[in-house]
């Protein structure tokens, strides 16, 4: 099997979206947590973008009153949102909040059981004050393509196989296998079942 069948094989075998749950997090510049989150057993897909604000059509050079934020779709019946909230809690400083909007810190919810996961979980911490804020998510627009799998991006032997595979940018950013490879290219931790292939991102397409 090609590198390129290999993608799309393992991208067939995962959950679909509508058998996915989202959870979304800003946690300052969001190229470390896209690939935090896609190292994350049962999390299937991630991106990254702007949320929080009420600017229209935010972009990286014009984000308004947004935060560069990332999104993790995950399957429930793998790894439960507490999970994904104690990963976003280990993955910035809770009493430290940005003065600048674009990289401050927020909990996201989409509903009252996310919100009250995120907020017994803060209020479980051993801290003073709780900078961190916790909002209803009310919109999320993608980022521009190329800041979605940022790590994996430097990666050209890889790239070539969703190429070959006939993936564009969005598909690039939606794929399950781009996620595990680029938690993997930026050094994190992708259980072996996990990941599209268990040789290094280096490696050339053929394995030398």
């Amino acid at each position: 099997m090609t590198d390129a069948e290999t993608v799309v094989a393992y991208d067939d075998s995962m959950p679909s979206p509508g058998e996915t749950e989202t959870a979304t997090f800003a946690l300052g510049c969001f190229w470390g947590p896209d690939a935090t989150f896609g190292a994350m057993e049962g999390v299937v897909r991630t991106r990254v973008g702007y949320a929080g604000g009420s600017t229209p059509d935010p972009t990286y050079h014009d984000i308004g009153d947004h935060s560069e934020a990332v999104q993790a779709e995950y399957d429930p019946a793998v790894v439960p949102f507490a999970d994904l909230v104690e990963r976003a809690v280990e993955e910035h400083s809770v009493r430290h909040q940005p003065r600048k909007r674009q990289y401050q810190h927020v909990l996201f919810y989409a509903d009252g059981a996310q919100r009250r996961t995120i907020e017994d979980r803060l209020d479980a911490l051993a801290v003073d004050e709780v900078r961190t804020r916790v909002e209803r998510l009310s919109s999320f627009t993608n980022a521009e393509d190329y800041h979605q799998k940022y790590s994996l991006r430097s990666k050209r032997a890889v790239l070539n196989a969703f190429e070959a595979a006939g993936y564009d940018d969005a598909d690039v950013r939606d794929s399950p296998a781009a996620a595990k490879l680029n938690a993997r290219a930026a050094g994190k931790d992708v259980t072996a079942r996990e990941a599209p292939w268990n040789r290094p991102v280096e490696s050339r397409p053929d394995g030398r």
